[in-house]
């Protein structure tokens, strides 16, 4: 019979089906595509318009062309680029933003000079130089025992606060140190009477308790050089003595004490000799040392501005008495001699009834006496004052009080 072809055994129903299944086949493989065509065409759209908002900056004010169907749209996603762009610019102005949370916060570290160590290190260098200084000056001051001096002069010279205070005063500062630039000179002045030979003898015996015998030189004029005719050899003699008192001193790291009493009956060489050797600088040998100079000059001054300005110095205190005295005094010594030009001055007042009583206690006391307050007014009624007011200065001060209670 031949070969027959396939198609012409089956059947004109199945022919139909066959053309009906191939024609859906095509149908739904158009409109897939169709969807996938339309789906690139909204995406290149929407890259056109993204582009066009980056190029132009100014996405508020844009319209571009909305090719999207009513149905299937990206609103949303456009609404997003349009904040990552917002996001984009805050990050282009440089602004640091940190967490919520502060514990997280991790402040910037700078680096720390080197030039602060070394700013501390030299502070407490000084601190430890500037300490050890105070620590050595004090232990300077010890060695004089300038509290016990203190508490000996409140307790046996009366009357005279003003100038013990400022005599510790310069004491306590020139002795702080050991190096010094000049001399210490001092000069005690006042009338007859009033504590100044008993104010250096309360010295001379201090110090001879604290530093040695050998450093401290009681000088009385009248005694150690009587006669004028002597006084080429009284020159040498002093010259030679403190030169071997300074060179012992400074041998132990001490500072010597000269005291010069009776200074109202010296001679002009000895006082040009005691003058070269406060002013000597062509070595170092007589610059650590301490004159103290006694007399009774200018007592006559000294009396009339206190009687004179009694009532205001009872009032203001005895400190004015410096102030106002001291000028008027020293325009008179330097006509005496040039060496009270280098000398710090502390005048010495009269000294009250009350002053007087006390002295005539103490002596008293010294001689075993019981010192009854009716007979100390008695005896302190049998000397001689200046009536002002109704205030009395002694005209003697206490030079008497030994000898009447001698007479007991």
């Amino acid at each position: 019979m031949g070969d027959q072809d396939p198609s012409d055994t089956l059947s004109e129903g199945e022919m139909e089906n066959r053309k009906v299944s191939e024609t859906l086949t095509l149908s739904q493989f158009s409109s897939t595509v169709r969807a996938v065509v339309r789906i690139r065409q909204k995406y290149q759209a929407m890259k056109k318009r993204r582009m066009e908002l980056v190029v132009s900056k100014t996405p508020f004010f844009s319209s571009p062309r909305s090719t999207s169907p009513k149905i299937f749209t990206f609103d949303e996603i456009v609404g997003g680029n349009s904040m990552t762009t917002s996001k984009k610019k805050k990050k282009k102005k440089g602004r640091v933003l940190f967490p919520n949370n502060s514990s997280r916060r991790v402040p910037p570290t700078m680096e720390r000079s080197r030039a602060k160590n070394c700013l501390v290190l030299l502070c407490v260098i000084v601190f430890l130089q500037v300490y050890n200084a105070i620590e050595n000056l004090d232990d300077h001051v010890l060695k004089y025992d300038l509290e016990g001096l203190e508490k000996t002069l409140k307790r046996e010279v009366f009357g005279q606060q003003e100038a013990t205070e400022g005599l510790l005063g310069h004491l306590k500062d020139y002795l702080s140190t050991y190096v010094h630039s000049k001399p210490l000179v001092v000069s005690l002045l006042g009338p007859t009477g009033v504590g100044k030979s008993h104010l250096g003898r309360l010295l001379a015996q201090h110090f001879r308790s604290v530093v040695g015998e050998q450093l401290i030189m009681q000088y009385f004029v009248l005694h150690h050089c009587p006669s004028e005719g002597d006084l080429l050899l009284c020159s040498e003699t002093l010259i030679s003595h403190v030169s071997e008192m300074v060179t012992q001193a400074e041998e132990e790291e001490k500072i010597p004490i000269f005291i010069f009493d009776e200074m109202e009956h010296m001679p002009g060489k000895l006082l040009d000799t005691v003058l070269a050797l406060i002013l000597t600088r062509d070595n170092n040998e007589y610059l650590n040392a301490i004159y103290i100079l006694i007399s009774n000059l200018e007592h006559e001054e000294i009396t009339k501005f206190v009687l004179q300005n009694s009532s205001s110095i009872a009032v203001s205190g005895r400190a004015r008495l410096s102030k106002e005295l001291n000028p008027l005094l020293l325009n008179s010594l330097k006509k005496h001699h040039s060496l009270w030009l280098e000398a710090d001055l502390l005048p010495l007042t009269l000294l009250e009834k009350s002053h007087v009583m006390e002295c005539f206690i103490d002596e008293m006391s010294r001689e075993g006496f019981y010192p009854d307050r009716s007979h100390v007014e008695r005896l302190a009624e049998e000397l001689s004052y200046y009536s002002v007011g109704q205030r009395e200065f002694s005209r003697t001060g206490c030079k008497q009080v030994v000898a009447k209670v001698n007479l007991l």
